[in-house]
């Protein structure tokens, strides 16, 4: 499959996420749930541990295919379970799904990157992978932050020479941080 033809079929893919999320949005808005708060969590609860898998399994498959911002769905996460819980869910899911992006990267290689990413955006961190550069402690800081593109840095790693052990703990140790700022920060605006 070519390139092009992959980057479409993502985007497709996006857009019928986005589009599912937007009619969720609506029906949430008339059924009440998305107007306060309370009531979400209200209806969140109602569906107990379940509604927590779904939301983990929601953001693992967030990283591997994006369909919203991971703000927002971090945002999602506080408000549907509180701080503590939604940061949890929020942490585990990122994190597992980081090493499911950084596993399909090691099976399939560097094509992949090329198919799934824009040429801009593998152009401008390509050059982290260079011989000699310190893309363990680049990769390390961009995850710390919340500011980097983490889905695709976890696709790139993949690429890399990085072992599971140390892309495993770079993500489990730095991913709190940007996580946190992500979660909490935004609740406080919101």
């Amino acid at each position: 499959m070519k390139a092009s033809s992959v980057r479409s079929l993502m985007k497709v893919v996006s857009a019928v996420g986005l589009l599912g999320c937007f009619a969720l949005a609506v029906w949430g808005w008339k059924a009440g749930i998305l107007t306060s708060q309370q009531a979400m969590q209200d209806f969140v609860s109602r569906a107990g541990t379940a509604g927590i898998l779904l939301f983990v399994a929601f953001q693992m498959v967030q990283v591997v295919i994006p369909v919203l911002p991971g703000g927002l769905s971090c945002l999602a996460g506080v408000l549907l379970f509180g701080p503590a819980l939604g940061f949890l869910t929020n942490y585990i899911g990122i994190c597992i799904g980081s090493m499911l992006a950084f596993a399909v990267a090691k099976t399939f290689g560097r094509a992949l990157i090329l198919k799934l990413f824009s040429q801009s955006t593998v152009q401008k961190y390509e050059h982290w992978t260079d011989q000699g550069s310190p893309f363990g402690k680049l990769f390390a800081l961009a995850i710390f932050l919340p500011v980097a593109p983490d889905d695709f840095l976890c696709y790139l790693a993949g690429t890399t020479t990085m072992k599971w052990s140390q892309f495993s703990l770079t993500i489990w140790l730095c991913k709190p941080f940007a996580i946190a700022m992500y979660s909490l920060g935004l609740r406080a605006v919101w």
